[in-house]
């Protein structure tokens, strides 16, 4: 077994304060060791608590590791969600979604690879949780472009799951690339093509009278 740093026993905290403590140590030695070579005792010294403790939260790694992909997926949910919320007209929407997932991965890029690249990936568990971030996050762009072009709900969802998968892949491949294209270059290129296509798209409504012909 590898072991981890010796670290001093933790004190007592809340039992929030402790689980988000216990994830943010098994976050460590998941990114340090990888999945399959961490084990419960690694992840407890790195803590500072002893195994029983640990499995007061967890009854095991792999509900350890769900817990993890459910914290990183709600992160990225809620950074698309802000972004929507802070951006004005269409054309920045389409650049707030794409910073977004940019900007968790230049983040987290550790974290996004053990969750989003690791041999789990293909678990039931894992792909269903990855596929609902996905949908969650093309759903809150649907609501914005329901009334950005005379489109039906449906055909709205299917854009958002268009723009998420575009701004998830490409983000991932720029990680994997050495981040070549510094990240405002790289968001501004995608922009600039998911834009030339939603500009082609029966015009509704204009968002704060902005830039939906723009």
């Amino acid at each position: 077994m590898t072991t981890t740093p010796s670290r001093a026993r933790s004190p007592r905290l809340p039992r929030p304060a402790r689980r988000t403590q216990l994830l943010q140590a098994a976050r460590e030695v998941f990114v340090a060791q990888g999945y399959h070579a961490s084990a419960m005792d690694d992840i407890a010294e790195r803590a500072g608590v002893s195994k029983p403790v640990l499995y007061q939260h967890f009854p095991g790694k792999y509900e350890l590791y769900l817990a993890l992909v459910d914290q990183n997926a709600a992160e990225i949910v809620a950074g698309v969600r802000a972004a929507l919320e802070t951006s004005l007209g269409y054309r920045e929407t389409v650049r707030a979604s794409m910073t977004a997932f940019f900007e968790f991965i230049d983040r987290e890029s550790e974290s996004f690879r053990l969750i989003f690249e690791s041999d789990l990936t293909n678990d039931p568990a894992v792909q269903d949780r990855i596929n609902t971030v996905n949908l969650d996050c093309a759903r809150a762009i649907a609501g914005v472009f329901r009334q950005a072009v005379r489109i039906g709900e449906s055909q709205a969802e299917m854009l958002g799951v268009a723009l998420v998968g575009m701004a998830h892949v490409t983000a991932r491949h720029w990680l994997r690339e050495g981040r070549q294209v510094p990240l405002a270059d790289a968001v501004s290129l995608l922009t600039d093509l998911a834009w030339a296509g939603i500009r082609g798209l029966p015009v509704g409504p204009t968002r704060q009278g902005t830039d939906t012909q723009s």
